[in-house]
């Protein structure tokens, strides 16, 4: 899922726990799944931000020649703005878009 274009909302929601782990049965693990899912969420924005920022770069070594560059003022505002990767995980989650499977389960049912 495309984190750009998520309906999750910017601020901190409190949010059921118990109702959140009916398809686990276990709140631990589904908080795991969240939080993973979160991670890679995270990692993803983070690569966006630096390979758009890497386009601003300078390689010189004159410390005394420091610009502001709007445009990248503007994308570093934008990325800031953007809801936190919890909140895009839990929301993602709660709309059945995040696949997971426990092995540990898994194995017992053979």
């Amino acid at each position: 899922m495309d984190y750009r274009k998520s309906n999750a909302p910017t601020n901190t929601v409190t949010r059921d726990m118990m109702k959140l782990s009916a398809d686990t049965g276990n709140v631990y693990e589904t908080t795991m799944i969240i939080s993973k899912r979160a991670n890679q969420i995270s990692v993803e924005m983070k690569h966006d931000l630096e390979k758009k920022l890497q386009e601003f770069a300078s390689y010189n070594d004159n410390l005394e020649e420091v610009f502001e560059n709007r445009e990248q003022i503007e994308i570093s505002r934008y990325y800031e703005k953007l809801p936190k990767a919890t909140l895009i995980a839990a929301q993602e989650y709660e709309e059945g878009k995040v696949y997971y499977k426990n092995p540990a389960k898994d194995k017992s049912a053979f």
